[in-house]
């Protein structure tokens, strides 16, 4: 599967981005959650961040959480600790996305780098061996941050579940 697009609301999302990842996920494995808690609609990666920390076997990595959050003024500087720190893992990045109106709420998992920032027109490097948006609010909105809290927490819920349930799964393997 080349990747993998899912509403955060099927039934199945979890396991089908557990399924999606188990394939991916390498030992030492690093998370990279980015996004800050000061505007709701780019809270989606620290959230996930926070959920997963403390539920992945201690072979993966978590950067990014809302008490540590990773986003536009220190991802550079974390990509370089990163890479210093972890310089042979696999990152995998998690974003908020602005995408159209019929998308929002869809996880979207692909093999490839997301490029932070660049729905609001920040100019950031891109990050990731393995990328996961979840599609937060539409690109045309007039009103940007003017998606609920709820809804943010629960499609980070989705992702966060189905990355714990990869992780275990390759324990098991």
């Amino acid at each position: 599967m080349e990747e993998l697009r899912i509403k955060y609301d099927e039934e199945r999302a979890p396991i089908q981005i557990a399924d999606f990842l188990s394939h991916h996920l390498i030992p030492e494995s690093i998370f990279l959650c980015i996004g800050t808690d000061r505007f709701i609609t780019d809270s989606l990666g620290p959230i996930v961040g926070s959920l997963i920390l403390k539920a992945l076997p201690p072979i993966y990595y978590v950067y990014g959480t809302l008490k540590n959050p990773v986003h536009a003024a220190n991802l550079e500087e974390n990509l370089q600790y990163i890479k210093k720190k972890h310089p042979y893992s696999k990152i995998i990045a998690v974003d908020a996305s602005l995408g159209e109106k019929e998308n929002i709420g869809k996880i979207l998992i692909k093999p490839s780098p997301i490029y932070p920032g660049k729905g609001v027109g920040k100019n950031l490097p891109p990050v990731g061996n393995l990328s996961i948006v979840g599609i937060v609010e539409s690109l045309t909105s007039r009103r940007l941050n003017s998606a609920r809290l709820g809804f943010i927490y629960e499609i980070a819920e989705t992702i966060a579940t189905g990355i714990i349930m990869a992780s275990h799964k390759k324990m098991l393997f």
